[in-house]
């Protein structure tokens, strides 16, 4: 699955990051760096939780 930020939606709150650190990353500007651009296995369960956590929607999942 590939997962797709919108940039304009994304504020930089950092649920995604603590539902799925391994996946996202909140940096110092407070900018979200996707560490990984496809994900499977053992990591989905979490960036599903952080696309359905993020209250501002700016998350999506692409098979």
């Amino acid at each position: 699955m590939e997962i797709i930020v919108d940039r304009a939606k994304c504020t930089g709150l950092g649920i995604c990051e603590s539902l799925a650190p391994s996946v996202f990353e909140v940096d110092d500007n407070g900018e979200l760096v996707v560490l990984a651009e496809s994900v499977s296995g053992a990591d989905l369960d979490d960036v599903e939780a952080a696309v359905a956590g993020c209250p501002t929607e700016a998350l999506r999942l692409r098979a």
